[in-house]
């Protein structure tokens, strides 16, 4: 690179790092709204006129807008890039809450499904970001602060709307506020994401061809069938028992304050607050992503089994579910393995396939606790037992995780470059 070429790159390289924070804000946006009908669950039991396990259902809509839409969030990175994708994703966003806000059955489920539908340009277009325009040494620990400030906003859509909302503030102005605020996050994303670069034959057009030969060439490599399996795995514990279900177990298994079990609920998200970039930086540091997974799926595992089957007064009340929060962190590992593990020109169609197999698992598994639980307790006052024959399989889950890590190919920055470290490289590269 001349001098003169020197500053038009480092400007490009600071756009690319603003552009990269905005859609991380967006991640964090979006997941305050995904997790925060778990404080709110009485009163919209009453707006929507459902029971407990309806509401239940009406918020897994955002999961069947998330899962299949990682596909098509990917393939547009690919094919298209982030800058004509990314802000449509927070404007639709933006109307779900909206809609959400109304309080009417199927304008809540179409804003719900819309939220969960736009929300995905958020992980995906901050990953893209990462492996497109950082170095490869860097990719683990940037996925990891993305997921940092997605978790970030979970945890706030507790601990912060908690509060509010038991203070009197109005649940249905709560969402038309966020709803507004999602239209000046697009405009802006729109602004500083800047082009995809140019290849080397000229323009690329995008192609329904190209897409789909993409995303079969993905699919068919079993190392992104086992990140997005490994992923989902470590990643349930957190989506459907603490963010759908956690306030209700403390409350219900172990007689916690409402005000109380929220904070002690967000204390899960919080971990991963943590734990997303600590672990990410520990894998790039030692160059490896196996290890750093499965003994982050360990730790989890014990901390799963003491929060069932613990004494409740063992450990202080935010140790454990803090313990899990960092622990899960790992479930972002996979999101740079697959990567690493495809070819770079399908590096957004990875992401999405990832996310996709990820989310699935949430979007179909969720259902699937709710009515387990409704049957364990036949329908009346749900109880300690009824929690733990319910969720006992998140064990089992995480301990699979730990068992197809085992045969995940490794493909950390030290096995794929031994010799030394030559100049830095895109993590595409």
């Amino acid at each position: 690179m001349s001098v003169a070429e020197q500053p038009s790159a480092t400007t490009a390289s600071r756009v690319a790092v603003a552009a990269w924070l905005l859609t991380s804000i967006f991640y964090f946006y979006q997941y305050a709204m995904r997790s925060a009908p778990a404080v709110m669950v009485p009163e919209l039991t009453t707006a929507y006129g459902m029971t407990a396990v309806g509401v239940a259902s009406l918020i897994g809509l955002f999961y069947y807008g998330y899962a299949p839409f990682s596909l098509v969030a990917g393939v547009a990175m690919d094919q298209v890039g982030p800058r004509k994708v990314v802000p449509l994703g927070a404007a639709t966003v933006a109307l779900g809450a909206i809609l959400f806000s109304t309080g009417d059955p199927t304008l809540g489920s179409i804003g719900r499904f819309m939220q969960g539908m736009g929300g995905v340009f958020a992980l995906i277009g901050a990953a893209y970001l990462v492996t497109t325009y950082m170095p490869v040494t860097r990719a683990a620990t940037m996925i990891g602060a993305t997921q940092m400030f997605g978790m970030a906003g979970g945890s706030a859509g507790q601990f912060a709307v908690g509060p509010i909302i038991a203070s009197g503030f109005s649940w249905s102005r709560f969402w038309l506020i966020m709803g507004v605020i999602g239209l000046p996050i697009a405009f802006f994303l729109f602004l500083l994401i800047p082009r995809p670069k140019a290849s080397p034959g000229g323009a690329h057009k995008a192609s329904l061809g190209d897409a789909l030969r993409g995303m079969g060439a993905v699919f068919v490599n079993p190392q992104s069938i086992l990140c997005g399996l490994i992923a989902g795995l470590i990643f349930v514990p957190t989506t459907i028992f603490d963010m759908v279900w956690g306030v209700r177990y403390l409350q219900e298994a172990h007689d916690v304050p409402y005000s109380l079990a929220v904070l002690r609920s967000a204390s899960v998200p919080f971990g991963w607050i943590i734990g997303c970039p600590l672990l990410g930086w520990v894998s790039d540091r030692i160059g490896r992503r196996k290890p750093v997974i499965i003994g982050a799926a360990l730790v989890l595992l014990a901390a799963l089994a003491m929060i069932l089957f613990g004494p409740s007064d063992l450990l202080p009340p935010f140790t454990l579910g803090l313990i899990a929060g960092i622990a899960s962190g790992a479930a972002m590992i996979p999101y740079t393995v697959i990567k690493e593990a495809n070819r770079p020109e399908h590096s957004g169609t990875a992401t999405g396939v990832v996310n996709f197999l990820n989310f699935s698992m949430t979007a179909l598994l969720g259902p699937m606790f709710a009515s387990r639980l409704i049957a364990a307790s036949q329908g009346g006052e749900r109880e300690l037992g009824h929690y733990q024959s319910t969720f006992t399989p998140l064990l089992f889950g995480v301990a699979l995780a730990i068992l197809l890590t085992l045969i995940l190919r490794e493909t950390g920055p030290k096995v794929r470059r031994p010799s030394a470290a030559p100049a830095p490289e895109l993590a595409t590269s």
